[in-house]
C-alpha cells in the first residue's frame, strides 16, 4: 500500500518502523519542523526525522499545512492512504480527503476519552487504572473520528508515562498493522464516537510541576508517575526545589499539616498529605544527579 505518514515524537516511530517491516511504500514522510535543542541551541532533528532518513525516504517540514501547495503535493502524490501518529498539526480537509482510502490515527487513548496532546500523562495522574490505543478516521476536529479498532491495556501501579509511553507505541504500532490490513480488505467498520462522553488531555507544562500536599496520597502518586520523565514534579523541602521522581503511599495517620516532613530515613523523607503520609524516594536537586532521596538527606537537617 502507498502511504504517506506523519508524525515526529518517538511515540511515532514504532508506527513508522512498522510500515516498513509490513513491506508498504512509504511516499514520504511529514514531520514538525527542526528545532534548537539543549545549551547549545543546535537544531535537533525529530526521532521520525531520523528513522525516515536512515531509510531513504523523502522528508518534509511545512510550517503549516494549509498552504495550497502542500495540499496540491499530497494530491500528485496519488497515495492510498494517510497516516497520522502523534504529528502535532491539523490537516485540512482537502488533504484528509486525498487518499482513495482516507486518512487515519492512532491516538494513545480510549477514546473519546483523553482526546488532545497528552492522554498518556492525563491517563495516570487522574487515576485510570485502564488505558489503551485507538485506531480512527481523522476529520477535522481534534480526535474525533469515527473509531476503527480500539485496544485495552491495564496501567501498572507504579508505571509512569514515560514508562506507559513505550507499551502503548508497541501496542499502537501494531493496531496500526493490523487497521491497514482490515482496510485493504474492506472490512472496516466505522463507529461514532459518543461525543458527549469526549475528555481532554492539553500539553503539559512546568505549571503543573509543584505537588499540593493537601491531595490525597494516591493523587500525589499520580501525579508523580503521570509527570515522569516530563515535567517531572517538585517540592521544596528547604531551600531547594527538588524533582521528585518517585513516591510511595503508607498507612500511617501522623500529627502534621500538608506539606510537613515527619520522618527521614533509608526509604526517603516522609511528608504529611490530606489523607497520610506519602515516602518521597526519588530526587533531583536544582544542578544535581538523580538520586535516591536518602542520599540527598544525609548532610542536611
Amino acid at each position: 500500500m502507498k502511504i504517506v505518514f506523519m508524525g515526529t515524537p518517538d511515540f511515532a516511530v514504532k508506527s513508522l518502523e512498522r510500515l516498513y517491516r509490513d513491506g508498504h511504500e512509504i511516499a514520504c514522510v511529514f514531520t514538525q519542523e527542526d528545532k534548537p535543542r539543549n545549551r547549545g541551541m543546535k537544531p535537533g532533528v525529530s526521532p521520525v526525522k531520523e528513522l525516515a532518513v536512515s531509510s531513504g525516504t523523502a522528508v518534509h517540514q511545512p510550517k503549516t499545512l494549509k498552504d495550497p501547495d502542500v495540499a496540491a503535493m499530497i494530491g500528485d502524490i496519488n497515495c492510498d492512504l494517510i497516516v497520522v501518529v502523534a504529528y502535532g498539526k491539523f490537516l485540512t480537509k482537502e488533504i484528509i480527503d486525498a487518499p482513495s482510502l482516507g486518512s487515519i490515527n492512532i491516538h494513545g487513548s480510549v477514546l473519546p476519552k483523553y482526546r488532545g496532546a497528552s492522554p498518556i500523562q492525563h491517563a495516570i495522574i487522574n487515576g485510570e487504572k485502564e488505558t489503551g490505543v485507538t485506531s480512527q478516521f481523522i476529520t477535522e476536529q481534534m480526535d474525533a473520528g469515527d473509531i476503527i479498532f480500539t485496544w485495552k491495556t491495564p496501567i501498572g501501579d507504579d508505571e509512569t508515562s514515560g514508562d506507559l509511553f513505550l507499551r502503548l507505541s508497541e501496542m499502537g504500532a501494531g493496531l496500526l498493522s493490523e487497521t491497514i490490513d482490515a482496510l485493504s480488505r474492506g472490512t472496516v467498520a466505522r463507529i461514532p464516537q459518543n461525543h458527549a462522553e469526549a475528555s481532554y488531555a492539553p500539553l503539559l507544562s512546568r505549571d503543573m510541576a509543584a505537588i499540593d500536599w493537601n491531595k490525597s496520597a494516591y493523587e500525589i502518586k499520580c501525579k508523580v508517575r503521570g509527570l515522569n520523565p516530563w515535567p517531572v514534579a517538585t517540592m521544596q523541602p528547604g531551600a531547594d526545589i527538588l524533582k521528585v521522581f518517585s513516591v510511595d503511599t503508607t498507612d500511617n495517620k501522623p500529627d502534621g499539616v500538608p506539606g510537613d516532613i515527619v520522618s527521614c530515613g533509608k526509604s526517603g523523607f516522609e511528608v504529611v498529605c490530606s489523607d497520610g503520609t506519602v515516602i518521597v524516594k526519588e530526587v533531583q536537586p536544582p544542578g544535581g544527579k538523580r538520586m535516591p532521596a536518602a542520599d540527598y538527606i544525609r548532610g542536611r537537617k
